[in-house]
């Protein structure tokens, strides 16, 4: 089969490589479509936190759909069978450590990342955990149900905490996950959202999505422009997706007292911050989200989805064959796009 295969080195190879077979447990998914998320990036780019993590050399890539073609010995088929269009979440858990004993298998001890810290799924087939396997409805089109997986990033970070109903919000970052989490946050009844990022298009699109209100940076005051659209309070909610050091901090000092903040961003090493006024003092609440509830939020991204409160098409920027995988990575790496899907079985 092709897969994209990454070595020790910038870049990666669309190389033929041995079909995969499930084992105890394991289906065998042919891959329709797959995204790529800001991870892959890291790992094409082969940047320091890819030389600390990834295993190369192996097959990448995490986000994705297909149609179920062999099933592993002790799977039961009552959680999925042959036929079955699924999507992966991404998370493989331990099962034993305190987290997946307490009914919090998303943040595991001993977490595994497909595509990250096992093969990935940028190939025509992949195998994947049973019971990471997500079953959806047959009608959903392909490349939507290859973003449920960061879309559920989005969700869990709008929905964490107080929610946003009848709340004002600040989103720090309009990439794709940022941009998903206006969709819900307008789904959700917020009563103002502002969003911030130094990129036009993005701003564009966020706008087109549901932001009431957007901010370059660049050119802007970020935290006056909050506070007069806020009549001077502050927002209720920040939902930060930029992990830039500059965004989090207006993020903090726009955020009311007595606020709450979502935070999904990645930053690229340690950053200062004031915490004594930005959040003791302001006797904030803060929480760091890491990928999806399982599978809690699974079932709140299929409402969002199928009930029409959201279009995950909005934020696909192309429509590719996995050949012209270099095309799109590019794009990403200089701002060009927002969320390609490739399509590993086209040529």
């Amino acid at each position: 089969m092709r897969a994209l295969f990454k070595e020790a080195r910038p870049g990666a190879q669309l190389i033929e490589v041995p079909e995969p077979t499930p084992s105890h447990g394991e289906i065998l998914v042919e891959v329709m479509a797959t995204s790529i998320c800001g991870t892959d990036m890291h790992i094409y780019n082969w940047d320091a936190w890819a030389r600390s993590r990834f295993p190369a050399p192996m097959v990448f890539g995490h986000e994705m759909t297909g149609k179920v073609v062999q099933v592993g010995p002790g799977v039961n088929p009552d959680m999925v069978k042959v036929g079955d269009h699924v999507s992966a979440e991404t998370h493989v858990a331990c099962g034993h450590c305190l987290q997946c004993r307490t009914g919090r298998k998303h943040i595991c001890k001993n977490l595994r990342i497909l595509g990250v810290d096992m093969p990935g799924i940028f190939a025509q087939y992949a195998v994947i955990p049973a019971e990471n396997a997500w079953v959806n409805d047959p009608d959903m089109p392909w490349e939507v149900a290859s973003l449920q997986e960061p879309f559920g990033n989005a969700v869990q970070t709008t929905l964490a905490g107080p929610g946003v109903s009848s709340r004002t919000v600040l989103v720090t970052g309009c990439g794709p996950i940022g941009l998903m989490a206006i969709q819900v946050a307008r789904a959700s009844g917020a009563s103002l959202i502002i969003a911030t990022d130094p990129n036009e298009t993005r701003l564009h699109k966020a706008r087109e999505l549901g932001a009431d209100l957007t901010l370059d940076p660049r050119s802007t005051d970020v935290v006056k422009a909050v506070y007069d659209a806020t009549r001077g309070d502050g927002v209720d909610t920040l939902l930060e997706f930029s992990g830039n050091q500059a965004a989090i901090r207006q993020g903090f000092q726009s955020l009311t007292y007595g606020g709450h903040a979502s935070l999904l961003g990645i930053p690229a090493g340690a950053i200062e911050f004031d915490l004594a006024n930005d959040i003791v003092f302001k006797a904030a609440t803060v929480t760091g989200i890491s990928g999806r509830k399982m599978f809690e939020t699974w079932y709140q991204v299929r409402e969002l989805v199928t009930r029409g409160k959201v279009d995950l098409r909005a934020v696909i920027s192309h429509h590719v064959p996995m050949t012209h995988f270099e095309a799109v990575f590019e794009a990403v790496r200089a701002g060009n796009a927002i969320k390609p899907v490739m399509l590993p079985q086209e040529v």
